[in-house]
Parts: structure tokens; sequence; C-alpha cells
């Protein structure tokens, strides 16, 4: 499977992942601060992006994935900052192949399996897409408001928009993320990582609560938290400053 991916700066090396129904640029406002000090790695997840498609997404595989391109690119080991379901992929990444991994920074989400599906409203909007030819974004926005209030998720969404010979079409494979979307809630699993690990969740989230710890603490026994005030789940976007002096504070640490 071959991610695309886009590389900047100089330094030691950091690995940036992004989350679901996103892409690489997602996470710039991290990968360009860190750039003065660090060789920022930033990928397209499968499925995602400019990445290459497939039937499958799971941990295991996502986790391969980026592990091949470290091999690909040289890279022996990195810090790895994810968000959200990239933030899963970050913590399989460190419980599978530790040694690889310098330091782990996880974005507002749990090592759990989560229960509650988020995204169907999300799903049943990209299905009515689908459907039409999408000529522009405004089009495409006065769609998906049809089926999602939000328009910080919608803006979040259209960022995926490229237009082609068909008119505009999705970046992301929505068809296999809602098939294997059982897969994309599931826990990441392995063995736990000793090495330094900063948890970041934003005050607004839901996605992180004090029910979770034990199972932070099982698998990242060198783990510490810090809320992002004011922030939710897009707390990198809502909140820059506070999380890269958080992210810079703990790699320097």
């Amino acid at each position: 499977m071959k991610l695309h991916y886009q590389q900047i700066g100089q330094g030691p090396d950091v690995i940036v992942i992004h989350g679901l129904f996103g892409s690489l640029e997602n996470l710039n406002v991290i990968s360009k601060h860190l750039s003065s000090d660090y060789t920022v790695t930033s990928v397209d997840l499968r499925n995602h992006g400019l990445s290459e498609h497939s039937s499958q997404m799971s941990y295991s595989l996502m986790a391969q994935d980026i592990i091949n391109l470290m091999d690909e690119l040289g890279i022996e080991h990195a810090h790895f900052i994810g968000h959200s379901m990239g933030g899963k992929v970050a913590m399989h990444c460190a419980l599978n192949f530790a040694e690889r991994v310098t330091k782990l920074v996880i974005l507002d989400i749990a090592p759990v399996t989560y229960q509650e599906r988020r995204h169907d409203n999300i799903f049943t909007a990209l299905d009515a897409s689908a459907q039409q030819v999408i000529n522009d974004r405004k089009q495409a926005d006065l769609l998906l408001a049809d089926y999602i209030d939000e328009p910080g998720v919608r803006q979040f969404l259209l960022k995926s928009l490229k237009k082609d010979e068909l008119g505009m079409q999705w970046k992301f494979n929505h068809t296999v993320l809602q098939q294997e979307y059982a897969n994309i809630l599931a826990a990441p699993t392995g063995a736990p990582y000793s090495g330094p690990t900063l948890v970041l969740k934003g005050s607004l989230s839901p996605y992180i609560d004090s029910s979770q710890r034990p199972a932070f603490l099982a698998l990242f026994p060198n783990c510490q938290a810090k809320v992002i005030q004011g922030a939710g789940h897009w707390l990198h976007a809502e909140k820059p400053s506070a999380v890269n002096i958080a992210i810079t504070g703990f790699l320097l640490s």
C-alpha cells in the first residue's frame, strides 16, 4: 500500500497522522510549527487524501503502512503524533513496533472500542452526494446540509473534494470507510508501550473521559494527560497555540 506523504523541516523525525475523513493537510498547523526543529513526515492514510485505496481498513494494516513508509524513507525511529483515528494508528504502532516510536502524542482519542456511531449522518450525506454530479463546493455544502447541521463539520469534509473530468469527487473512499467502520471504532491492540506518552484532550470533547483512565494506564503506563481548555475534538484547529506549546514542551522534555 503506497501512502502519499509530505516531508518538511530538518532534525529528529516526527510522523504526523490525521483522522477519519481527513488528510495530511488537516494537521499542517502542527507540522509547520515543528518543522523548524524536526523533520516532519505527514501522511495520508489508506483510503484518504492522495493515498491508494483498498477494500480493507484495520489498525494493524494502517500501522504496517506507516512502518513500511518509514522503511522506504530510511527512518529508524520517530516521534509519533496522531489525531482521532490517526491517534489510534499511532498507538497501534507504539504497541506493536515500540522500537520505532521515540515518543507518542495522542490527540483526543482513547485506546478503547467506541460504541457510539458518531458518523452515521456523515455516511448518509456522502451516500446521497454519490448519487449526484457535484459541480462546485457550494452545491456540495447545500447537499451535505440536509444531513449535517454543523457548518464546521461540512467545511472539514469539503476540504477533501477534488475536481476531475466527472465533476467534484471525494478524495476519501467513503464506501470502504463505511463498510469497515467497525474496525475504525475498535481499540488498538498489542503489548504495553512504556515510552513517554502525552494525551491531549479538548475540554469540550466527548471522546475522552475518566472511565478510560484504566485503559490508558494499562497500555501506556508512562503517559501524562493535558486538557486543552475551550477546545472540542478538533483541538489543534480550535486552539493551535496551546496544542503546539504542549507538544513542543513534551518532545523537548
